[in-house]
C-alpha cells in the first residue's frame, strides 16, 4: 500500500505543475552546437577491488604508463588489484572556452568490484573526428559503496562501478561554434508540437513586434532580429529565451512494469465505463492418509496422498466511473480499488483496449 500511495503522490503532483516555461527550458537557438567525448583511462588508489590478472588490456595499460615513467616491468609480473581501467564520458557545449572545468562520468571497463576511493589518471578526451578536445583528471564520487567479505557476504548501496569526477574535465581546444546570422535566427522544440511552436511565435512577437517570429512546422520557429537589435545579438537572445510560453502536451499514460510505476499526465481522460477487480485464490492441501497392515501380515505399511483443493474469490472490488477528467479522480477511482501497481498497470491496459482511456499508452 505504501508503494501505491507513492504512485498516488506522484499522479497528483502532477495535476500542478505549471504549463508555463521559459523558451530556454523547451527550444534551442540555431548555433548552439555539443559535442559528445570519450576518452579510455585508469583509475588507481583502489582497496583490492580493481582488475584481476584476467584483464589483460589493464594489465598492458599499465605497463605501458609505467614505461612513460622510464620504468620497464614484463606483464607477467603485474599482479596489482589497485587499479581498474574505465572508460571516461561526457558532453561538451559549444559555449565553454578553453580552460572551462565540466563534469566526467567514469564507467568500470574490466572486472573491477567497485571504483570506491579511486583516483582518474589523466585521460584525453576526443570526439567523432577523433580530436581531443580536453583532459580529464580526478577523485571519483561514486555515492555509495560495496563490499564482499571472504565468506561471501555483500553489502552494497547504489552502484559502485560507475562514478563521476566532478569538475574533473578540463578543455584545451574549443568546439567548432556554427555561424551566428544577426538577421536571422532559428529557435528548434525539444519536443516537437503544433500548438506550443504556435504559442512560442505568438509569444515573440507580442514581446518584439508583429511578423518577428513565423512557425515553419511543430519543431522549428523562424525569428527575425529586430534591425534595432542587430549590434547586440546577446541581449536580444537572452530576452527571447527567457519568455514564457504555455506548452501543450500529449496525454500519456506511462506503464513500467518492471518497477510497478505508473505516471500520468495532466491532460488523460477517462471515458464512462465499469471496473472490476477481484482475486481468485484456490489453495489445494495435502492430507496424508496412512494404511497400516493386519498383524502377522505380509502386507507393508502404505501412505496415500489426499489432495483437496479449496478456491476463494473475491469479487468486492467493483467500482462504476462516469468518467475521469482529471489525474485526481482517476487516482480515486483506482485507489478506491486498493489494488497493487502491477493491477493498475493490468486495468490501464484494458481501459485502453475498451477505447475508455485517452491518452497514449506507454509501456517501458
Amino acid at each position: 500500500m505504501k508503494q501505491l500511495a507513492k504512485i498516488f503522490i506522484l499522479l497528483f503532483l502532477l495535476s500542478f505543475s505549471l504549463k508555463a516555461q521559459r523558451i530556454k527550458d523547451i527550444a534551442s537557438i540555431s548555433g548552439e552546437n555539443s559535442e559528445q567525448v570519450i576518452g579510455y583511462g585508469l583509475v588507481v588508489g583502489l582497496a583490492g577491488t580493481g582488475d584481476s590478472y584476467r584483464t589483460q588490456f589493464t594489465m598492458q595499460s599499465i605497463t605501458s604508463m609505467l614505461k612513460r615513467f622510464g620504468i620497464t616491468v614484463p606483464q607477467t609480473d603485474v599482479k596489482t588489484r589497485n587499479v581498474a581501467a574505465v572508460m571516461v564520458t561526457s558532453t561538451l557545449n559549444s559555449y565553454l572556452k578553453p580552460g572551462a572545468k565540466f563534469d566526467v562520468t567514469v564507467s568500470s571497463l574490466g572486472d573491477a568490484q567497485s571504483l570506491l576511493g579511486g583516483t582518474l589518471l589523466m585521460t584525453p578526451l576526443s570526439g567523432m573526428s577523433g580530436e581531443v578536445y580536453a583532459f580529464a583528471q580526478g577523485p571519483i564520487s561514486i555515492g555509495g559503496f560495496d563490499f564482499k567479505t571472504s565468506s561471501g557476504s555483500r553489502t552494497a548501496k547504489n552502484h559502485a562501478l560507475t562514478g563521476r569526477v566532478p569538475q574533473g574535465g578540463l578543455l584545451k581546444d574549443p568546439l567548432p561554434l556554427a555561424d551566428y546570422s544577426n538577421q536571422e535566427i532559428s529557435v528548434y522544440l525539444h519536443s516537437p508540437d503544433l500548438t506550443t511552436a504556435n504559442n512560442v511565435a505568438t509569444a515573440i512577437n507580442t514581446k518584439f513586434g508583429e511578423n518577428t517570429a513565423l512557425s515553419n512546422d511543430a519543431l522549428e520557429i523562424i525569428v527575425k532580429v529586430p534591425a534595432d537589435r542587430q549590434n547586440n545579438l546577446v541581449s536580444f537572445l537572452a530576452e527571447l529565451e527567457a519568455l514564457t510560453v504555455n506548452v501543450d502536451y500529449v496525454a500519456k499514460v506511462v506503464l513500467n512494469e518492471r518497477t510497478g510505476t505508473v505516471v500520468a499526465g495532466e491532460n488523460v481522460q477517462i471515458k464512462p465505463v465499469t471496473i472490476s477487480s477481484g482475486s481468485l485464490n484456490i489453495t489445494i492441501r495435502d492430507y496424508p492418509i496412512v494404511s497400516q497392515p493386519g498383524a502377522f501380515s505380509n502386507g507393508s505399511t502404505a501412505v496415500v496422498n489426499n489432495f483437496v483443493p479449496y478456491a476463494d474469490q473475491d469479487s468486492t472490488n467493483f467500482i462504476a466511473i462516469n468518467g475521469a477528467t482529471n489525474v485526481q479522480e482517476i487516482a480515486a477511482a483506482l485507489n478506491s480499488l486498493k489494488v497493487s501497481p502491477k493491477d493498475i498497470i493490468s486495468i490501464f491496459q484494458a481501459l485502453k483496449e475498451a477505447g475508455a482511456l485517452i491518452a497514449e499508452l506507454v509501456i517501458i
